[in-house]
């Protein structure tokens, strides 16, 4: 089942699952296995953490440089499609087409096939694609996957060409399995530039012991980010990406509050007198016990905030549903409880916190990042042992 939304000039708020994980991009370990077809821009483009850019007067020898995946004009039966591997395998809530500057050249139709595969199938090093089509050799290592025969997630649908008002293509799908490989068909040929897969990443952790330690703030581990104040500049999501920030675009940062006073002044420690901070809010990937926390400014060297404190508490799923519906309001039943007490942060530094100076010892579901005023945290880490709640 899927529906569909479409941003037009800003005037529509995107789906609630674009703040979800992309688990498809490139920077958590996406892949595209096989392509049909790359003659004007190979799929690679399409796994791209960066917004897609035009270069006005750019041509390669095989045709105008696009920041995408381009199909040369199918001349023979059939369609193109290409087949992504997930970075991070999980339950997918949406997708993101992003057809950004494929005006008279985009791919009119598309479907999207899913399959989750226990055993890896080997495929020859796609190196440099451009200009080229499949060979025997791709052909033969694809038809072992049985493609065709994938769950169809999203039925062939309609695109939007690549203007500001119209490119963004938001699809919601319902499916509570989890996935790991995709097929995307275009309907018969052309171009996309972006191809996001939102969701939640889901491990066995049946295969997890009571005593192994792990980042249980990891979207590799299942984490999602459920709220946040303000994202002008980068999206909390990318607090829990897999290692540390690329810079400062893969991290959090927020616009400079309009609160700050003309003159800043400090106390006694050296902590700002501020009236605002912003926050955001995850859950985490498995109920636990958290030991040790990491909390990296990487590439924020004149931007980081002053200081931070951390929240913890437990929420069932219906009381996850209505603080999400308050938009994490504070209520008079208010949960949080303190994990980290106001701590001065630094620029461009990893900050770690053992568990001697952390300030709750119960298993938790769900945290709160508070920073005060503004600024970038590239990656926040919760180290703990996985728990069963009583």
């Amino acid at each position: 089942m899927s529906s569909r939304t479409r941003e037009h000039g800003g005037e529509r708020p995107a789906p609630v699952f674009v703040q979800m994980n992309d688990l498809a991009c490139e920077s958590v370990g996406g892949k595209v296995l096989f392509a049909t077809d790359d003659w004007f821009a190979p799929a690679e483009n399409l796994l791209k953490k960066s917004d897609p850019e035009f270069k006005a007067g750019l041509f390669t020898e095989y045709g105008k440089w696009m920041d995408g995946w381009e199909t040369r004009r199918k001349r023979i039966p059939g369609h193109d499609w290409c087949i992504i591997e997930l970075g991070v395998p999980g339950v997918i809530h949406g997708f993101l087409v992003d057809t950004h500057f494929f005006t008279g050249n985009y791919s009119p139709r598309i479907s999207v096939q899913v399959a989750c595969l226990q055993e890896k199938i080997l495929f020859p090093p796609r190196g440099d694609r451009i200009g080229s089509a499949a060979n025997e050799e791709d052909v033969k290592a694809v038809e072992r996957m049985r493609s065709e025969k994938w769950k169809s997630l999203l039925k062939m649908t309609e695109l939007q060409p690549g203007y500001a008002e119209s490119c963004h293509n938001y699809f919601c799908v319902s499916s509570e399995e989890r996935w790991t490989h995709i097929r995307l068909n275009l309907y018969p040929d052309g171009g996309i530039a972006r191809f996001k897969v939102y969701g939640i990443g889901q491990r066995d952790w049946s295969l997890c012991g009571p005593n192994d330690l792990e980042d249980l703030l990891s979207m590799a581990n299942g984490s999602v980010c459920l709220g946040y104040s303000d994202a002008h500049y980068g999206h909390p999501r990318n607090l829990i990406g897999l290692g540390r920030a690329a810079d400062m675009g893969d991290g959090w940062e927020t616009a400079r509050r309009l609160d700050r006073p003309p003159i800043l002044k400090a106390d006694e420690n050296g902590m700002l007198q501020v009236p605002g901070s912003e926050w955001t809010v995850f859950r985490l990937g498995h109920p636990g016990l958290i030991t040790h926390i990491e909390i990296d400014t990487n590439h924020f060297k004149g931007n980081s905030p002053d200081s931070c404190k951390i929240e913890a508490c437990i929420l069932t799923t219906q009381e996850e549903e209505e603080k999400i519906r308050e938009k994490w309001a504070v209520t008079v039943e208010n949960k949080w409880k303190t994990l980290v007490h106001v701590t001065k942060l630094h620029p461009h530094k990893r900050h770690f916190i053992d568990g001697t100076s952390l300030s709750l010892q119960e298993v938790i579901t769900h945290v709160k990042l508070t920073i005060a005023p503004d600024g970038g945290v590239s990656r926040l880490r919760l180290w703990g042992f996985p728990r069963q709640l009583s």
